[in-house]
């Protein structure tokens, strides 16, 4: 009985380690993860400087693999090539150890402090960094106070015959403590957790060194398995082969060390008595020795990648969701970004079919217009998929200015959609009134709808470029091409009445259906309009109440 209550004491404070390093990732995400990924972006001309930014990132991110998933954003995008992304992996490899070299001092009584002054901050203000700064020193004083525990807990279970016969049986055979140590950084995400739970069981010599060496083997392989299984790439190989590279250096890394284990456990054991402390210099040694080795093969690395895994064309359904990288939900401005991305689908989508409807006004094409009638499915499909998406996002983890941007790619996706809409229920029966009735526009008029589409995708364009970068100055232009379509309008309208006082029955049907058809258009630059133009504007203060009235009034 007592050994089952300490077995359920040793998960709880296992799950106290995960918890307390899923608070300090979540926290410095929040504080910093759009900086952190604007210096990823900013420092990778050359595999030198790429290398010490992905350490730098990844020591403040404690996260190799929140590192992993920003770079693989990068190179999907075509942004980044794949040496420097990988130089990056190289210095996020080591990046990651250096919490292990400060967890692995006594350090244990500064824990109650930590927490206290993380309460302090994480109750002060729910909206600055401050409050963020609060939740990373809560989970570091848990973290300590979960490594405390162990030590202890280790304490009762080295003399258990049941427990010194479980690790008796793995300690001799190398490549199962391997095995061992890469199921539970994948299954648990966190090699660092593994590490520090390793280093516990090493320091109360639960298991030997050299059975721990290749448990931090396991560790850092386990890592890096997540990303190539869960990482974005759909169903192209190449988008994979970062994530693959770096599995790969991982493996070839560990193959060596292997081999040479019992001459490697000597020479750390001599040069540090502590077992913990050997741990976690053994973890940082063999990143470090693993970065100098593949620093300068890079380029053959690369080249080799390029050809195992080759660029070819997505046969995928126009339909199916192409970004939304489901192991990014861990890194929410990796997932926000991918989610971006997806929307920009729908504003490619919505360009088309206004395309396909000006040809179809046109020419009265009939295939024309069932096949962009099509393409409101696919605006249908991706803005279901975006929105699961962005519901899966756990709401605790998502800073202040995380909540505003899912706020602005769920009302981009959602108008755009509707805008969709538009066009396939009114806009496209409209033109294909036109033919059924064998009526004809007068030559202005058709060169007006044709110009006034051209304009509408013109404005999709200028929406998609102005939700990437929220330049206020686009804004206000995008936003004023309202007054256009309803000058339009007015001017329709008054012509039309005209055409009826006249009383030719084929004109006024003619001017009746390039009435409605205007209407359709200025109700889909409404739509376009508040997908990316009003929330930049209303964060500036320059959406008022009566605006939004006014426009309500006149229909758009």
């Amino acid at each position: 009985m007592a050994f089952a209550i300490s077995l359920i004491d040793l998960a709880g404070y296992i799950a106290l380690l995960l918890w307390g390093t899923h608070m300090v990732q979540t926290g410095v995400q929040r504080a910093f993860g759009a900086n952190l990924r604007a210096v990823l972006g900013k420092a990778l001309k050359t595999r030198g400087r790429a290398f010490l930014a992905g350490l730098g990132v990844t020591a403040i991110l404690q996260s190799s693999t929140a590192t992993g998933l920003m770079m693989s954003g990068f190179v999907a995008d075509g942004l980044v090539a794949l040496i420097p992304a990988l130089a990056v992996m190289l210095g996020a490899n080591v990046g990651t150890t250096l919490i292990v070299q400060v967890l692995s001092f006594d350090v244990s009584a500064v824990a109650p402090g930590l927490v206290l002054i993380g309460v302090v901050m994480f109750r002060r203000d729910s909206s600055s960094q401050f409050h963020d700064f609060g939740r990373v020193f809560i989970g570091l004083g848990l973290m300590l106070l979960a490594l405390h525990q162990l030590v202890q807990l280790m304490e009762q279970f080295k003399d258990a015959p049941s427990f010194r016969l479980l690790l008796g049986s793995v300690a001799t055979i190398p490549f199962a403590n391997i095995i061992i140590g890469a199921l539970a950084a994948w299954a648990t995400h966190s090699s660092v957790a593994v590490v520090l739970l390793t280093m516990s069981l090493a320091a109360n010599g639960a298991v030997p060194p050299a059975a721990a060496f290749a448990l931090v083997l396991g560790a850092n392989i386990g890592s890096a398995i997540t990303p190539v299984i869960e990482g974005p790439g759909g169903d192209d190989p190449a988008h994979r082969r970062l994530s693959i590279g770096n599995l790969l250096t991982r493996l070839i890394g560990a193959a060596a060390a292997l081999a040479l284990l019992q001459p490697i456990e000597g020479l750390m054991t001599a040069l540090e008595p502590d077992a913990s402390r050997a741990v976690a210099n053994f973890h940082t040694l063999f990143n470090l020795l693993t970065a100098a080795a593949f620093l300068p093969l890079l380029t053959p690395c690369a080249g080799l990648l390029n050809r195992l895994l080759p660029d070819r064309a997505d046969p995928a359904d126009p339909a199916r969701p192409r970004y939304l990288d489901m192991a990014a939900h861990e890194v929410p401005i990796v997932a926000l970004g991918a989610a971006a991305r997806e929307a920009l689908r729908l504003a490619d989508v919505l360009a088309s079919m206004l395309d396909g409807a000006r040809e179809a006004l046109r020419n009265g094409d009939r295939r024309l217009m069932v096949e962009t009638r099509r393409r409101d499915d696919i605006l249908d499909s991706l803005n279901t998929a975006i929105k699961a998406y962005l519901t899966r996002l756990d709401p605790e983890n998502l800073s202040g200015d995380d909540r505003r941007r899912l706020k602005e790619i769920l009302q981009f996706t959602m108008n755009l959609e509707q805008a969709g809409d538009v066009v396939d229920l009114n806009l496209l029966p409209h033109a294909a009134k036109r033919v059924a009735r064998g009526l004809v526009f007068e030559d202005k008029d058709r060169a007006e709808l044709i110009a006034l589409i051209d304009r509408l995708s013109t404005n999709v364009r200028t929406a998609a470029s102005l939700f990437m970068t929220e330049d206020v100055r686009v804004a206000r232009l995008l936003a004023e091409e309202k007054v256009t379509l309803r000058e339009a309008e007015a001017r329709a309208t008054a012509v039309h009445f005209d055409r009826l006082r006249d009383g030719r029955p084929d004109v006024a049907q003619a001017s009746a259906l390039h009435l409605d058809i205007l209407r359709d258009l200025k109700l889909i630059n409404s739509y376009i309009v508040a997908a990316a133009a009003y929330p930049v504007l209303e964060r500036t203060g320059e959406l008022l109440p009566s605006r939004l009235a006014d426009d309500a009034r006149q229909g758009g």
